[in-house]
């Protein structure tokens, strides 16, 4: 009666954990010594901490969140002015009080980015990595914007991830795909502007999201230039010389390096876009109907400025009813959600600078069209 649980116990938690210690991981990526199922081991658990943490962080809490949308026609008030439509004066309180706010809301989905992309380096073999998202081409675009529709993470909480794909070899478009892709694609996000904004507005935001997701990775894959193939065999020779570390001393390398990368510059750009919240932001008036120069100066701070998920909902909403014309508050809509100046400077050592600002200029501009557009479209 005994044994059967005995060799459970073993199974779950012995074998894993005594290979995740172990000094070397060649054996996982050698046929002769290892069986077929201890290759896929290591990513079995890289899916298992993704998912559950996906639950955790978004899934479970987001499924709720679309039945307070759905039944009070809000899901809280803007991040940027509170209930008024204007942003409080540039002060070091101004500062401190957005940066508590914002996380206080990203946190946990932060934790998350840099634990996935930290992971994504140690457990999941590049070869998976290349031969998914390694090509330039438009199908591993495709699966790259695929795979990052389940995230649903912010543009600051993909960056880090990001990053680990691309330290795995994934191309720079497929990568910026997926970088786009989280924010921009958010199905949930999409769900709550329906119930919030209108329906209408939900299915501009996909098609001009779609355009958005695969016409900047394209041209920011075309800025990066041709980028040298690696061979399957250097492939496996790489995984084989990381191999030769713990498994614990490659992943915290790997974690420390974004957490170096990220942190200290996320919180002091936070605090500056916080503190020039009044600046970016100026406060809303009728007449400043559709005018193009209007929709040029909110695309630019709206890429700039750094927001949580689907947190563009709520401030649209407050400005539409403060009296923001629907140009506007479409171009808010758009360039919001998809970069800001600190998930650009995480991803900088990612991509190459010309990839950088084709992203930025792509965002605005695309911004700026959607802006002129919508109101031929919306009304």
């Amino acid at each position: 009666v005994y044994e059967p649980f005995r060799k459970m116990n073993l199974l779950l938690f012995v074998v894993p954990w005594q290979v995740l210690a172990s000094r070397t991981m060649g054996d996982f990526y050698m046929e002769d010594n290892v069986s077929k199922r201890h290759k896929v081991l290591f990513p079995l658990i890289f899916a298992i901490v993704a998912v559950v943490g996906l639950f955790y962080v978004k899934w479970d809490p987001y499924y709720a969140k679309a039945f307070v949308a759905a039944a009070k026609g809000s899901i809280g008030s803007s991040i940027i002015t509170g209930t008024s439509a204007q942003a409080p004066e540039p002060s070091v309180q101004a500062a401190l009080d957005y940066a508590s706010a914002y996380f206080t809301a990203v946190w946990k989905a932060v934790v998350l980015g840099l634990l996935v992309g930290s992971l994504v380096q140690v457990l999941i073999p590049r070869k998976w990595v290349t031969r998914f998202m390694g090509a330039n081409d438009f199908a591993s675009s495709l699966r790259s914007g695929a795979a990052a529709l389940p995230g649903m993470m912010c543009t600051c909480c993909a960056a880090p991830v990001t990053e680990g794909l691309r330290a795995r070899s994934a191309s720079v478009r497929s990568a910026v795909t997926f970088f786009l892709a989280n924010p921009v694609l958010n199905p949930a996000t999409i769900v709550f502007m329906g119930f919030v904004l209108s329906w209408e507005y939900a299915a501009f935001r996909i098609v001009a999201g779609i355009i958005t997701v695969f016409c900047v990775s394209w041209l920011a894959g075309k800025a990066a230039g041709e980028e040298a193939v690696v061979s399957e065999k250097d492939l496996a020779l790489k995984d084989k010389e990381d191999a030769m570390e713990s498994f614990m001393l490659r992943w915290m390398k790997s974690l420390w390096k974004l957490i170096l990368h990220t942190i200290p510059a996320y919180l002091i750009v936070v605090l500056a876009l916080g503190f020039a919240r009044a600046w970016l932001f100026p406060t809303v008036g009728s007449e400043w109907g559709n005018d193009i120069f209007v929709i040029i100066g909110l695309a630019l701070a709206g890429t700039l400025f750094v927001i949580p998920t689907a947190a563009e909902i709520p401030v649209v909403q407050t400005l539409l009813a403060a009296g923001l014309s629907t140009g506007p508050a479409v171009t808010l809509m758009m360039t919001l959600p998809a970069v800001s100046l600190p998930s650009l400077l995480i991803v900088k050592k990612a991509f190459p600078t010309k990839a950088l600002f084709t992203i930025f200029f792509g965002v605005v501009i695309i911004g700026i069209i959607c802006g002129l557009i919508a109101p031929y479209i919306l009304g």
